[in-house]
């Protein structure tokens, strides 16, 4: 029973994800747009992780990353709260959401800068399909690291179901 419950939530898990998605794809075009012309300079730390090398020729500033950083944390926040009610049914204390917060934080500083590495090699192709699909394939590597840190986080630790 404890193997189909699991894998029930893990599909559960994954429609809750698809949820997050649209509402990622749809505010970082939002944000992207809103923010375009703002090309201040990222602070130092920051700048050394999304470099120009690593994100292209102009997106190593704060209208490039921030769309993609505050879509991700929104979206995840969302699947946050719809796992814990539908996914897990968990009666998770409010400091688990704060542990999530910060564990968030560090994989979407990860996978924004993942998702710079994969696009720029895809685009450095010199196959035009790869180039095409870099930007898919670069969010689809991001996505799927997240998943696989998150599932696990949630089920075996932030959001145990009510006993």
């Amino acid at each position: 029973m404890t193997k189909n419950k699991t894998l029930w939530q893990a599909v559960k898990f994954m429609l809750v994800s698809l949820l997050a998605s649209a509402v990622q794809l749809l505010l970082v075009n939002v944000l992207y747009f809103g923010m375009k012309g703002w090309t201040a300079p990222l602070p130092d730390l920051l700048a050394g992780i999304f470099s120009e090398q690593t994100m292209g020729a102009g997106h190593s500033n704060w209208g490039y990353v921030l769309p993609f950083f505050l879509s991700n944390l929104v979206a995840n926040i969302v699947a946050y709260i719809q796992n814990k009610k539908r996914t897990f049914k968990s009666d998770a204390p409010k400091k688990n959401f704060v542990i999530y917060l910060v564990v968030l934080f560090c994989l979407i500083l990860f996978s924004t800068w993942l998702q710079g590495v994969v696009a720029g090699k895809l685009l450095a192709s010199q196959s035009e399909f790869w180039r095409n699909l870099a930007p898919t394939i670069a969010m689809s590597c991001a996505g799927m690291l997240q998943m696989l840190v998150l599932f696990p986080l949630e089920k075996f630790v932030l959001l145990k179901e009510k006993k």
